[in-house]
């Protein structure tokens, strides 16, 4: 077999860059998993303890606290991984790569931690940020669909379960069911940033026992030290943990995640069928090219990418499941690379699949001549009952005027399937003087709104009542708003 690849020594072979970070997700979120990102989480967390350990009365003082703060954003990458490769532990890296920048401070960093108390504490305070992060976009795409569904409220359109032609209703009613599972998605999605607790101060298996000899036995002070720890860093710690915090806080989190991409996933499956249709397509840039081979295509690949991405985030929970049932006692090791690249890249697959749906949304092309002609083409089967009262109204027997529809539209139908004419029972009924109706009349009784039920009122209603709700307090995700 031919080898493509060039000489070994390139430097270029000796990477990979992972293309969710490169190619899908947003700057904002890449900075918030970043390796950066995470060494200025840990130093901030080490900063609190040691402002709290003082405040209790433990030998830090304000000169070491100074000191910290003065190098807090001076994380030098290199030196932790210099030090890591000869100390073979990530946490004790960075702690020993701080010390060399904060001598005076490097006997009081990390005192009566261990390292889950960044590890942990640190995951959870970054999750955090990436679901804020994550919620704006969420009321992006709402804010979107909204507008969308608002504009198209009463466009009647055929109705579709099971694939196979349906009741009418408008294609606002529609994006409405889109909404609908967003906004669902964003209760969880609440529930999880205002519920999901850190880790706390909790040593080595969760018993506080170093903190306990730092204070001489005296539990109480122990309790006050992680209060006002948490205070710091502005969330409550769970009530007991192992050496780690339980792994079914990351459970809860995949769970909403899945959730999002789930009801993403929907929508873009939706508007594929529709693109097929041709009633309802996706944007298309000027230049845009559908197909290499096919110059004519116009390929629904936003949506696509947001199925693909989709189906990656929701392969993700049964592993996290698996690790959070092999946990053994206190701890185990099994779950530290795991987590390393299902919570990052769940978040990152996530914030994707957000930015390319509100992309989506706010450019949707709809297409009504194509909507009403599929429309009218199904109409005269299902105007069946108002078509029966109108012809009753002049006279006709009920019984007859059913069976001779019934024989009208099997009729008309075989024409459709087999000879590939257009829908022709309207002028099958009119040539039966049974029904006292000539096609023209027949026809004005097929004003679609007529069909879609009260789909344009119920529009307004959800959208003045719990999306206007849960817009209320939305602005625009700021792709700048994680600083690093």
């Amino acid at each position: 077999m031919a080898n493509f690849l060039p000489p070994s020594d390139l430097p270029e072979l000796e990477r990979f860059e992972h293309p969710l970070a490169t190619r899908y997700a947003s700057k904002a979120m890449v900075r918030l998993l970043s390796p950066l990102y995470r060494q200025r989480v840990w130093r901030r967390l080490w900063i609190a303890l040691a402002e709290s350990e003082r405040e209790m009365g433990l030998p830090v003082s304000e000169g070491q606290i100074a000191e910290l703060r003065a190098t807090q954003d001076a994380v030098d990458l290199e030196a932790i991984a210099h030090h890591e490769s000869a100390l073979r532990h990530d946490v004790m890296a960075a702690i020993h790569a701080w010390g060399d920048q904060a001598p005076h401070a490097r006997p009081i960093i990390h005192l009566g931690a261990t390292s889950c108390f960044v590890t942990d504490n640190g995951d959870l305070l970054i999750c955090q940020e990436a679901l804020q992060l994550l919620r704006r976009r969420l009321l992006d795409v709402m804010a979107a669909l909204a507008k969308f569904a608002e504009e198209w409220r009463d466009q009647p359109t055929l109705g579709f379960t099971h694939f196979q032609p349906a009741q009418p209703t408008t294609v606002g009613k529609r994006a409405t069911l889109w909404l609908q599972d967003l906004l669902l998605d964003l209760d969880d999605l609440d529930h999880i940033i205002a519920t999901t607790p850190v880790r706390g101060l909790k040593g080595t298996t969760g018993t506080q026992a170093s903190f306990l000899e730092l204070f001489n036995g005296d539990g109480a002070k122990v309790a006050a030290l992680e209060k006002r720890f948490c205070a710091k860093v502005g969330f409550e710690a769970i009530p007991v943990s192992g050496q780690t915090a339980t792994r079914k806080l990351e459970d809860r989190i995949g769970q909403v995640l899945c959730g999002i991409a789930a009801s993403a996933s929907k929508f873009a499956c939706d508007l594929r069928l529709l693109q097929h249709l041709k009633e309802v397509e996706e944007p298309f840039e000027t230049k845009q090219i559908g197909s290499s081979a096919m110059p004519y295509k116009r390929n629904p690949m936003r949506s696509e990418r947001i199925n693909s991405l989709a189906r990656f985030v929701l392969g993700l929970m049964p592993s996290s499941y698996q690790t959070s049932a092999t946990q053994w006692m206190e701890r185990t090791l099994d779950d530290s690379a795991h987590r390393r690249l299902t919570i990052s890249q769940g978040l990152l697959a996530v914030d994707a699949i957000l930015v390319l749906f509100r992309n989506v949304a706010t450019g949707l092309v709809v297409n009504p001549k194509m909507i009403e002609a599929r429309l009218m083409g199904e109409l005269p089967f299902m105007a069946a009952e108002v078509l029966l009262m109108e012809a009753v109204k002049r006279g006709g027997d009920r019984q007859d005027l059913h069976e001779k529809f019934r024989v009208a539209a099997l009729e008309a139908g075989r024409r459709i399937k087999q000879e590939g004419r257009s829908n022709e029972l309207l002028s099958l009924l009119a040539a039966d003087p049974a029904w006292a109706m000539d096609e023209a009349e027949l026809l004005k009784l097929l004003d679609a709104k007529r069909f879609t039920g009260r789909a344009a009122e119920q529009v307004s209603e959800f959208l003045a009542g719990p999306v206007k709700a849960a817009l209320k307090d939305h602005r625009a995700a700021d792709e700048e708003a994680v600083r690093v």
